[in-house]
């Protein structure tokens, strides 16, 4: 089976051996079905639209003909939207399940980092990667990260979590958000403009029904570092660096690579060598890749750029809401820079279906082949607190998912909802 980032470079290469992640899934008796397309290289390659990659060209959204899926586990989103897998998997480096879970009415878990382990996976930033399910329930979301999580020696991010992985079905609590106290982060991330007036109704409504489930609503709880996190480039130059030297270290991992691919400058070649493959009308770009390869490895303004983004996003970010407001857990609609503080943090989001967006709303574009929003469409709220709260998070996104049931309201368009079993794609019953 091709791991290969969406990327012609990787194709027929082979690994050394299964990701962790799915170790533990086969080891649980689960069955790898296949590979979902993905944002080429995670959203990492340069500026292109959501669901394009070069190997799989673009995905779309099931609930609007040619709709934005959102990226960068977009295929994962699109396939847990409507059944082709009872569990997908994605990664995030900053909105990356979040945003397709939003976008395609699914569950989506991203855990703290090193809570599960990134090891064969390909990289962008063993900083703020990591892996996590995206489903079509915050139930199955729970059996799956129970299963996901744990320590890996081949990855050292995930001995620091604590010995003890919970069993996050015994949160699956109707009334885990009775007594609770959520904190809506207003200043930037509610700002006007951010986010669709549909998206902003919803949310207050949302708001609403959280107080009917028992909780109080601190509103506003502002992150005190909000302004500085939107206007700051560190996390630009922390991701650019880890691509660089994680990526040529996947490169050099593999047993095997067709394409004689083995490190960064190798890739950006390869792409402009194979126009046909990688650079088609529409899709050039390769301004990531090129900005991560000007970079000079861990130097001092790394260092420096790293210490500052988790200033900003924990100590007197989400970790300073929290403890000022005495909070238990922050929510905002999944859209909007909402994923950026906890992407520099490193902490986990829970993401919910939220509403869809009308039958009015203009159609805008998205990329040169997708469209967003547009009528139909679905989008999320996400749950979010500090390090290893996914216990928690995982409670209030089943409490708030079983109370509104917004899944419910509204299926993907004919033509996209699958008319095959199975069975019927691969020509038996086993």
């Amino acid at each position: 089976m091709n791991t290969t980032a969406g990327s012609f470079s990787l194709l027929g290469s082979v690994v050394p051996e299964d990701a962790g992640v799915i170790k533990r899934l086969r080891k649980a008796g689960a069955i790898i079905l296949g590979k979902a397309n993905l944002s080429e290289f995670a959203h990492f390659r340069g500026n292109l639209p959501s669901g394009w990659s070069g190997r799989g060209g673009q995905n779309t959204n099931a609930y609007f003909p040619n709709a934005d899926p959102c990226g960068s586990s977009s295929g994962s989103g699109v396939a847990a939207s409507i059944g082709l897998a009872a569990v997908t998997l994605g990664s995030e480096t900053d909105g990356s399940i979040t945003c397709p879970a939003s976008n395609n009415n699914a569950a989506g878990i991203k855990p703290t980092v090193g809570l599960t382990s990134r090891a064969g996976a390909v990289p962008i930033s063993a900083n703020q990667d990591t892996i996590g399910p995206i489903t079509r329930s915050v139930s199955d979301s729970a059996i799956v990260l129970s299963i996901i999580a744990g320590k890996d020696p081949n990855d050292n991010f995930t001995l620091a979590q604590p010995d003890i992985v919970p069993d996050y079905t015994t949160a699956l609590n109707p009334n885990a958000l009775k007594g609770k106290r959520i904190g809506v982060p207003r200043k930037v991330f509610l700002d006007d403009g951010v986010n669709e007036p549909a998206v902003v109704a919803a949310f207050e409504e949302a708001l609403n029904t959280i107080r009917t489930l028992g909780a109080t609503v601190v509103d506003p709880a502002d992150i005190p570092s909000a302004q500085e996190i939107v206007a700051s480039d560190n996390e630009t130059l922390v991701l650019d660096t880890d691509f660089k030297v994680q990526l040529n270290e996947y490169y050099q991992s593999l047993r095997k690579n067709p394409s004689g691919v083995r490190s960064l400058a190798d890739l950006i070649a390869f792409d402009n060598a194979h126009p046909e493959l990688e650079e088609p009308v529409n899709f050039t770009s390769q301004s990531e890749l090129i900005a991560s390869q000007r970079t000079n490895g861990f130097d001092a303004a790394y260092q420096q750029a790293l210490a500052f983004d988790h200033e900003l996003g924990r100590t007197r970010g989400i970790d300073a809401a929290l403890h000022e407001h005495k909070l238990d857990a922050l929510v905002l609609p999944a859209t909007g820079f909402t994923t950026v503080p906890a992407a520099i943090a490193g902490y986990p989001i829970v993401t919910v279906p939220l509403g869809f967006f009308p039958n009015n709303v203009t159609i805008q574009s998205a990329g040169p082949l997708t469209v967003y929003p547009a009528p139909g469409v679905p989008f999320g709220l996400s749950f979010f607190a500090g390090a290893f709260s996914e216990f928690e998070l995982v409670g209030f996104g089943f409490a708030y998912e079983q109370k509104t049931k917004t899944r419910l309201g509204r299926k993907a368009f004919p033509a996209a909802i699958p008319k095959t079993q199975l069975k019927d794609v691969i020509g038996r019953d086993q």
